[in-house]
């Protein structure tokens, strides 16, 4: 573990704690946990550690609120990991071509479609907001594979922010699902492409176990605490939220684009 100061380990974790809410929620948190570790980490230390480090306290928090939302939430699992499997092997194919593609180009095409996307969230008030009818069709889990587990998996590998969001909205459109099950349901697809990243971080060493351990606990509090918040308060309260955040990332994205 590197030599970071007491008051860095707290805000740190603080901020763990609080992506954790937001995550289970909407998805989004790492718009929080991964700029804290970048800012808070000591000169020097290669990203790769940031954002490894950052996986593993990730894959605490969503798997505790995985399991808190299938516990209470009517979640399909099997059609979530199958999902989620696709999303594994899109996010591979994704972190494969990134290597020789310059994500720049890319960010202002996501940042239109995010304000699309919020344009009609706001403009379509039930959009969410009823419950699901019935199973989904085969034809629908079949183009939620292609779409949430290939398509946005592939983002996920290729450029990463805002895939839970991404996750949340696909999956409500699609499968026709209230915002509280599909929040549910992005929650096990993350822990399938979660998985994947770490797995790959810590065969390359860029873990900072120790540091990801004490964030985990603080995660995963948040994540449990948040996935209880969103079943309570309903998909009025989470559409609130994904708005917020859906903002948040075309801010943060057009800060990376054209101010940082």
């Amino acid at each position: 573990m590197p030599d970071i100061s007491l008051t860095t380990v707290v805000l740190l974790c603080l901020a763990a704690l609080a992506a954790g809410w937001i995550d289970a929620v909407v998805g989004g948190g790492g718009l929080l946990l991964l700029p804290a570790l970048l800012l808070g980490l000591p000169a020097g230390t290669p990203a790769a550690h940031a954002l490894g480090t950052n996986k593993a306290v990730a894959i605490v928090g969503t798997t505790g609120a995985a399991v808190t939302y299938a516990r209470k939430a009517p979640v399909d699992v099997r059609t979530a990991v199958r999902i989620g499997l696709a999303a594994l092997a899109g996010s591979s194919g994704g972190a494969f071509f990134a290597a020789g593609m310059s994500t720049e180009v890319l960010k202002p095409v996501i940042m239109v479609v995010l304000l699309a996307v919020a344009a009609f969230v706001i403009l379509r008030p039930g959009f969410g907001t009823a419950p699901a009818t019935g199973p989904a069709t085969r034809r629908r889990i079949l183009a939620a594979i292609g779409l949430a587990g290939l398509g946005i998996g592939f983002y996920d590998g290729l450029v990463g922010p805002g895939t839970g969001t991404f996750l949340v909205l696909a999956l409500t459109a699609v499968l026709h699902l209230d915002l509280v099950t599909a929040s549910a349901t992005a929650k096990i697809v993350n822990c399938c492409t979660n998985a994947g990243a770490l797995a790959t971080f810590a065969w390359q060493g860029a873990v900072l176990w120790q540091l990801a351990a004490l964030m985990a606990v603080f995660n995963l509090a948040g994540g449990m605490f948040g996935a209880h918040t969103a079943l309570k308060k309903g998909s009025g309260f989470v559409r609130v939220v994904l708005l917020t955040v859906v903002f948040a990332l075309v801010a943060n994205l057009a800060w990376e684009q054209w101010v940082a």
